[in-house]
């Protein structure tokens, strides 16, 4: 390792990550520095420990928590290049900072019992900041509902027009599909666990061996150490802690961006024009196409997509590295774990933060809406129509081939562009004029009238959903306390 690498610049690589996606705060906690930082205050709660059962002194854990945060990335990249171990580098160049407790680092633990517990702070932490990113969406997704929970809109089933429902119980799908995730994350982050300390293969040998004598036993020194950390651990381990962990966590991830593709793909065929009912904030000097400068491009909820497919595909990775972790462990898992945790929540947290800025800025175009739902809404209200005329005795076979034969009319006039004349037809049919009025029958066309309780549905669930939200505010957040 050149120790000139440590100075980045676009004239080399560097990922997107690094500088395009993801928030400051998701950047800095799967930072080189922010980790560095946490193996030092591992070994420093370890020494903390130590000090307890007297193997350490005080004053070579004052010297410890001194030094704590004078982190050196260049010089431990220095000492790297010749020995080629990332955390002895870290090791070397803290004691060499420390003169007094410099002697006590790292003392009967293995490597994993530093970066695996270190791993298990930042997953927390990083699950925290997900949470509130949900929490922020569902709030507004809950202002969106409320604000169009009676404002009747075609409903597609197989990109088909179906039957009228409203734009805001289509947001309450996305909502409750998010809710879910919500839900999903605080338990995994709830589960999270971190190695303790088991040294070179779980059993603690090491510091079973380095205890004889003090009346003390691995598991008192390792519920010391990890008191400090306020972070279980778990109750057995290899030499690393399983990584069916990190499979559970970014199958959570994969889930949330499972729920934020839907929505962003559904927001782009809703703002096609042939449909035109929805549309994503677009800057005033916003350029849409380098060669067709008509274009509305929906480059926010592309990249939502996107983002989101990439966090779907890393799961299987962590899938290898918990089915190939063989025996009591090997280290093909160590590059690519560099990278999957990192870049699941850098992706899923630029996905969270592009959908949150398009929901406080789209917009619904209500034209659009009434358009379509007023081509295809009395395709519906027909069902409606026939259970009317049967209710005022007519037949009811015979009423359904009539209004089958009126609709392929209403269909071939709105395939050649015309207006639906499906209304004027039926009221105009003098069999179904038998059965009822012709005001009645455009009475009952109307769409509007035809949208079951979905409004009602819209206000009991968000009256749920901001209770929920409510008790999410009152629990302190994980990334706050990161242990």
């Amino acid at each position: 390792m050149d120790h000139g690498a440590m100075t980045f610049d676009h004239s080399t690589f560097l990922s997107p990550f690094t500088w395009r996606y993801g928030s400051q705060a998701m950047r800095a906690l799967w930072s080189e520095q922010h980790k560095r930082g946490l193996w030092r205050r591992l070994w420093v709660a370890l020494a903390e420990a130590q000090c307890d059962v007297g193997l350490v002194t005080p004053e070579q854990v004052a010297d410890l928590q001194a030094r704590q945060n004078d982190i050196d990335l260049r010089r431990s990249e220095a000492i790297e290049a010749e020995i080629r171990h990332d955390l002895m580098a870290e090791v070397k160049t803290y004691a060499e900072q420390c003169p007094i407790g410099g002697s006590v680092i790292h003392l009967g633990a293995t490597s994993m019992d530093i970066e695996d517990n270190a791993d298990a702070l930042r997953l927390r932490a990083a699950l925290g900041l997900i949470q509130s990113q949900l929490a922020d969406m569902l709030r507004s997704l809950t202002a969106q509902i409320n604000e169009w929970a009676d404002t009747p809109a075609m409903a597609y089933t197989h990109l088909q027009p179906a039957e009228p429902t409203t734009v805001g119980y289509r947001l309450a799908q996305y909502a409750q599909d998010l809710w879910m995730d919500l839900d999903a994350v605080r338990t995994v982050d709830s589960a999270i666990r971190g190695k303790g300390l088991k040294g070179a293969v779980g059993t603690s040998a090491s510091y079973a061996h380095l205890l004889q004598g003090t009346g003390w036993s691995p598991r008192d020194l390792e519920s010391a150490f990890m008191r400090r950390l306020n972070l279980a651990a778990f109750p057995v381990s290899t030499q690393v802690y399983p990584r069916k962990q990190d499979l559970k966590v970014l199958n959570t991830l994969a889930e949330t961006a499972a729920s934020l593709h839907k929505m962003a793909f559904d927001l782009r065929v809703l703002q096609s024009p042939p449909f035109g009912e929805m549309a994503e904030p677009f800057g005033s000097k916003q350029v849409g196409s380098s060669a067709m400068p008509f274009k509305r491009n929906p480059i926010n909820s592309e990249k939502v997509c996107s983002l989101s497919r990439y966090v779907s595909a890393l799961p299987s990775v962590a899938w290898q590295n918990a089915a190939n972790c063989l025996l009591e462990r090997t280290l093909d898992d160590s590059a690519n774990r560099r990278v999957i945790l990192a870049e699941a929540f850098l992706a899923l947290d630029e996905a969270l933060g592009t959908q949150q800025r398009i929901l406080l800025g789209w917009q619904v175009q209500t034209e659009g809406v009434k358009r379509n739902l007023s081509n295809y809404g009395l395709f519906a209200a027909s069902e409606a129509l026939l259970m009317e005329l049967v209710k005022a005795g007519g037949d009811r076979q015979v009423m359904h081939e009539r209004i089958r034969e009126h609709s392929l009319l209403a269909w071939a006039a709105i395939q050649r562009g015309d207006a639906n004349p499906l209304a004027s037809l039926l009221s105009a049919d003098p069999d179904i004029n038998a059965c009822l009025p012709e005001a009645e029958i455009l009475r009952v066309l109307s769409s509007s009238s035809y949208l079951g309780d979905a409004p009602e549905r819209c206000a009991s669930f968000t009256s749920e959903l901001v209770a929920y939200l409510d008790s999410f505010d009152n629990q302190a957040p994980n990334q706050a306390k990161e242990g």
